[in-house]
């Protein structure tokens, strides 16, 4: 239920990559002695905070991930390893539960404001407003703002904050909000491998209609997958709480139109979209494809023989890739999931900024003012070390990168680009959609 529950709440929430490691600890070294500059930077700790939605009545547990994902980082960061801390200073990670809740998120954001430096690894579903990070006050008193290097931004009012910056870009772009169409980026690069190596595709498009937000984000990965060549015979919203029974209709007009691809938006969507496909006998050749890298679908039998692509390192290239190894090591491979993978890079990032900050102006120069002006519009090229594809955090772009998985017999096997550790990051990947979705 619980794994469930966070696939109907998200809706489906990307050349290789250098795999240099980030955060060069050389700029820490300073006579000068750190003292307090801001709120939540003492003389010997920088406070963060990670709001998550963790603890509710729908989805107990659903944004963990974040939460240790940001800790993890914390403690390698703290390491000698990791640099020793962050301008002189522990790095203090503050988690403050937003349970799932408007009002906690809002009050989550407030708590933030008056004790942490900044928000690191957001993962919030209804925050509905962002006034209270807009209008949040510095040391000096001024309204600076707080800044947000989030996981994800959910919704469109986080999305188009000017003060976050999630690590996996957002979709929209921001300054067509008003406009009719609006206009989305997505990533083609699986489509086009799949209609490269399978020829002409047509069928099934399945997105989240839970809320407005996973409707609006699962259609841009569907408008993305139809750029890259995939013909829709049928496109339809169903909701991850609906039973297999509502697929029936929709497996059964595949079978008419002699369809020879599916896919679907969110976990139980295509499990119950396998699940039927299977009733009802579809012919093994469906080419079957989806954005879902989990343990829930790779532990699903009826999920065998499909085509995964993910934004972010399969836990698999660990071998190949030191920064996955450090990852596993400080979260812990049995709380590895999607959620951490964010709250680490989040992390990273947050301290990369923090540190070219302190590169020019020294110890005493971190602000909220100076990290906005100065540290983040340095994350033009991040890619957490290799654990996620590299893209342009400071104009909240997101990545061209992407790799293909086949799932066969409950596990995971890298297809493309064949060599472990690597991302396809064509820039003919992105996939520029115009349309009114915030209307439909």
């Amino acid at each position: 239920m619980k794994r469930w529950t966070k696939a109907w709440l998200i809706g489906g929430v990307v050349c290789a990559t250098a795999l240099a490691t980030v955060l060069p600890a050389a700029a820490q070294s300073s006579n000068e002695k750190p003292k307090a500059t801001e709120v939540g930077v003492t003389a010997s700790e920088l406070h963060i905070a990670v709001v998550a939605d963790v603890e509710n009545a729908l989805a107990p547990g659903l944004f963990k991930g974040a939460e240790l994902g940001v800790e993890g980082a914390a403690k390698y960061l703290n390491s000698k390893a990791g640099g020793g801390g962050v301008a002189g200073r522990k790095l203090v990670v503050d988690f403050i539960d937003s349970k799932l809740n408007p009002t906690a998120s809002r009050n989550a954001v407030i708590t933030a404001c008056g004790q942490d430096f900044a928000m690191v690894g957001t993962a919030v579903i209804f925050l509905s407003s962002v006034d209270d990070q807009v209008n949040c006050k510095d040391q000096a008193g001024a309204t600076t703002g707080l800044p947000d290097i989030a996981g994800f931004a959910a919704g469109l009012a986080q999305s188009c904050s000017p003060l976050t910056f999630p690590v996996n870009g957002v979709q929209i772009d921001c300054a067509t909000v008003d406009q009719v169409p609006q206009t989305y980026f997505g990533n083609q690069g699986a489509a086009k491998y799949l209609t490269k190596k399978f020829g002409k595709l047509h069928g099934l498009f399945v997105y989240g209609s839970d809320t407005k937000d996973a409707s609006r984000a699962s259609n841009v990965i569907i408008q993305a997958n139809i750029k890259g060549g995939v013909a829709s015979d049928q496109t339809v919203g169903v909701s991850a709480r609906d039973p297999q029974s509502a697929y029936t209709p929709f497996v059964l007009k595949m079978k008419q139109d002699g369809s020879n691809f599916g896919t679907a938006v969110g976990d139980p969507q295509m499990i119950n979209l396998r699940t039927e496909a299977q009733l009802q006998g579809l012919p093994s050749s469906v080419v079957w494809s989806c954005i879902c890298y989990s343990k829930t679908i790779a532990t699903t039998p009826v999920m065998d023989n499909t085509w995964v692509n993910t934004v972010s390192l399969p836990f698999e290239d660990a071998a190949a890739v030191p920064m996955m190894k450090t990852f596993l090591k400080y979260v812990g491979p049995a709380n590895a999931d999607q959620y951490s993978v964010y709250g680490w890079s989040a992390t990273l990032a947050f301290v990369e900024a923090a540190r070219a900050v302190v590169a020019k102006q020294g110890v005493n120069g971190l602000t909220r003012k100076t990290f906005l002006d100065t540290g983040l519009p340095t994350l033009t090229k991040f890619n957490g070390g290799g654990l996620i594809g590299t893209l342009d955090v400071a104009s909240k772009r997101n990545s061209t990168c992407f790799i293909e998985l086949h799932l066969q017999n409950g596990k995971y096997t890298r297809v493309f680009p064949a060599k472990t550790g690597t991302f396809d990051c064509n820039p003919a990947n992105r996939a520029i959609i115009k349309e009114d979705l915030l209307n439909k």
